[in-house]
């Protein structure tokens, strides 16, 4: 989910401020510490501390605490965050401490996600950046107004080292430990602005190498607590047994076997399934595999088989009498493509994938009369509050979430079906937690996959092979659809988060951009990078298309096409740079993508080898640079880049989920293929930041351009055979090879 925002008010009141950001605000209340989820001591000690506002509170020993109000899955977010809010108040790094936020989405919402708690679409650094930076120079205008009431000089004589305000004059100074011992809040409390954030080149944290993560040294000495290491008095294990179709309920369960089952406690038939509740996983795990069940046979999604309507859809995406809603329209592309001297045409398709989280999906429920308390990894505590409170039948106020570390989100976690499935179970134990735990293969046969979608793509050049129109048409179900109606609706039946990636930053006169939503029952989701990781892929293996028919350097020609993007053209250009383009490969050939995903700017080259007996595809290098605007934190930037292109290359030669008759085939890891450390290719990421701009979305920029930098090294490698159809299948390959 993206969105494009804008900081409209940068101002801090006397007691609250409201940061309005495309529209939707965040209001910060000051006062109280809510009781964090995370780190129990820490929360205890800042319980007594000094309070300034709801994110920071100091303790009298100096350890400032501060709220991380996003969820940490591995993108680092638990550091850097709180980083922002140390930088402007002066804290001591050496002395933060980090606690999770608890669901409060009125002190803790994403201004760029509409003031909810919601962690992803790469929107949690572009969203709070500014927010976070703004309560930490209040803070630290509070400690130099207390510390000037404390020392009897104006507030304009003192300045801040990390942790201490000094008065140089007299040479004296004040801990912040020893203003929070006996601070009060000053009356009126001081405001601040955007003029009050330090300048990029005088930051101590942001832009440094050497600030590691906070969460890594308990991930390596297995101190880390995720979802599914929640351990409560008294718990329960559950699991369900879900119809293999969905849409289908059970009409006759067979659960004598299953009752026999020692540490059995209750069976609980559900309208999507059977849930079995335990005094152990195993013992509720074995009772299910025991359950007969007779599942219901009307669903639609019976009819679902996956290869066919790939073939449905690529015929929907090339039918142009079929009318699309239009995502993006500048000119009258359909009149330039018919009246150009010649028209590219081409279809790429890309398969279901799945998230495959190495945390299975988990969640621990209990349920007290109309309260209920949830424990999970979860990327949206606010939507989790919301379906707990339905599931519970209660309201969403009565229900608490506790955020986890999560093992993986991608996006599977912004779902609510496994926090149903624990508050459901919890709700027929009442007063006893219950912990339900997905097996991998649950995970992987009942998943939100990302769409199967089609695009057809119509590039009409002019005599001098120039572009004069680019018609690019997306058929795929929808996303928002199912979990934004309302905003799917009133944009008139446009999924913007499916067509994301189709609008780019390329110089093309007139073009027009179709959505022809396809809906055949199966629920589809989120899944890293979204629209761009699907759309990237036509528009960047068509612009090479464009380049061999024009008979330019592909890297010359996206510079040009880049011409009034600066940032752009920087990254393009130093890939090239560093791949060493010109330089002849034996054996191998390099291809080159682009993305302006998410706001960053990425290029990526891809050296890849083929065996054309088999079909196999050889990555072996992959060099990227990526420009993030400000990079709050550069070897974390290079990681999480990394780690997305790891994604890319994997779902792009490996990853599918075939459905046949509504059934998923896949059920594990043998069967469900990734990428293998032995097929690890060698990954070079540098970062270019741009300090002058805000910080982009990195956590998926480093996705989308991964796969058709393969393709376009294979289309050089062959003489122009082009592959047109996620993943790269050996098979897929052989017959582009043999066409």
């Amino acid at each position: 989910m993206t969105k494009p925002f804008e900081l409209r008010t940068t101002a801090l009141s006397r007691r609250s401020f409201l940061l309005t950001v495309g529209g939707a605000g965040i209001a910060v209340a000051f006062g109280g510490l809510p009781s964090p989820a995370l780190g129990a001591e820490t929360a205890a000690a800042a319980a007594g501390g000094f309070k300034p506002n709801v994110w920071v509170t100091v303790g009298a020993d100096g350890i400032v605490t501060i709220i991380c109000p996003a969820s940490e899955m591995g993108q680092g977010v638990m550091t850097s965050l709180p980083l922002l809010i140390a930088e402007d108040m002066d804290a001591d790094w050496d002395k933060v401490r980090i606690v999770q936020a608890p669901s409060d989405a009125e002190k803790y919402g994403n201004p760029g996600f509409y003031g909810i708690q919601l962690t992803g679409g790469s929107e949690t650094m572009r969203g709070y950046y500014q927010p976070l930076r703004l309560v930490g120079a209040q803070t630290r205008k509070i400690m130099l107004a207390i510390a000037a009431s404390r020392l009897n000089v104006p507030a304009g004589e003192l300045t801040t080292e990390p942790n201490r305000v000094v008065h140089t004059r007299s040479g004296r100074s004040l801990g912040y430990g020893e203003i929070a011992a006996t601070g009060e809040l000053p009356d009126p409390l001081p405001e601040a602005t955007e003029a009050d954030l330090k300048p990029i080149d005088r930051c101590r944290y942001i832009g440094r190498m050497d600030i590691g993560r906070i969460d890594v040294p308990a991930k390596v000495d297995g101190s880390a607590r995720f979802g599914i290491d929640v351990e409560l008095p008294d718990m329960l294990y559950g699991t369900v047994l879900r119809a293999p179709v969905p849409g289908e309920q059970p009409e006759a369960i067979d659960d004598a076997a299953a009752r026999a089952v020692k540490g059995v406690t209750r069976i609980v038939p559900l309208s999507h399934g059977v849930g079995i509740i335990g005094e152990s996983y195993d013992a509720a795990r074995r009772a299910r595999d025991l359950l007969e069940v007779t599942w219901s046979n009307s669903s639609r999604v019976r009819r679902y088989d996956s290869r066919r309507l790939a073939e449905a859809y690529r015929d929907a995406g090339r039918d142009l009498a079929q009318p699309g809603v239009a995502a993006h329209s500048e000119g009258d592309a359909v009149a330039a493509i018919a009246g150009a001297a010649h028209v590219i045409a081409a279809d790429y398709v890309t398969d279901h994938v799945h998230h495959a989280t190495m945390e299975p999906m988990n969640a621990t429920a209990l349920v007290a009369g109309d309260t209920v308390e949830v424990w999970a990894p979860t990327q949206g505590p606010t939507a989790t509050q919301g379906f707990a409170a339905e599931a519970a039948g209660t309201t969403p106020d009565k229900v608490k979430v506790h955020t986890t570390l999560l093992g993986g989100g991608f996006g599977r976690r912004a779902e609510a079906d496994f926090i149903i499935d624990a508050v459901s179970l919890a709700r027929e134990v009442e007063g006893r937690p219950v912990k339900v735990i997905w097996s991998r293969e649950d995970d992987v046969r009942h998943g939100k996959y990302r769409p199967l979608a089609a695009q057809h793509v119509e590039v009409g050049l002019n005599a001098a092979g120039n572009i004069v129109g680019w018609r690019h048409r997306v058929a795929a179900d929808s996303i928002f659809a199912r979990t934004m109606p309302e905003m799917f609706a009133g944009d008139g039946g446009l999924d913007t988060v499916v067509t994301d990636g189709t609008i780019f930053n390329y110089r093309v006169p007139t073009h027009l951009v179709e959505f022809i939503r396809q809906d055949n029952g199966r629920d589809v989701g989120f899944w890293r990078a979204v629209g761009y990781g699907q759309n990237n892929f036509g528009v960047e293996c068509v612009i090479d298309e464009v380049a061999a028919a024009k008979g330019v350097d592909p890297v010359a020609f996206r510079l040009e096409l880049l011409g009034d993007q600066p940032r752009a053209q920087k990254v393009v250009g130093a890939v090239a740079a560093m791949a060493e383009w010109e330089r002849p490969r034996d054996g191998r050939a390099l291809g080159l993508a682009y993305t302006d995903a998410f706001g960053a700017h990425c290029a990526q080259v891809a050296e890849v080898s083929l065996d054309r007996e088999s079909g196999e595809i050889r990555v072996h290098n992959v060099w990227c640079v990526v420009d993030p605007g400000v990079a709050v934190q550069p070897l974390n930037i290079e990681a999480q880049v990394a780690g997305a292109i790891v994604h890319g290359a994997s779902h792009a030669l490996y990853e599918q989920i075939n459905i046949v008759d509504g059934e998923v085939q896949e059920s594990n890891f043998d069967t469900y293929r990734v990428m293998r450390m032995s097929e690890m290719p060698q990954i070079h990421v540098r970062v270019t930041p741009t300090p002058e701009n805000k910080p982009a979305g990195i956590g998926e920029v480093g996705l989308p351009p991964t796969g058709p930098a393969i393709a376009n090294a294979v289309a050089r490698l062959t003489g122009g055979v082009r592959l047109r159809h996620y993943p790269f299948l050996p098979e897929r390959v052989k017959a582009a090879l043999g066409a």
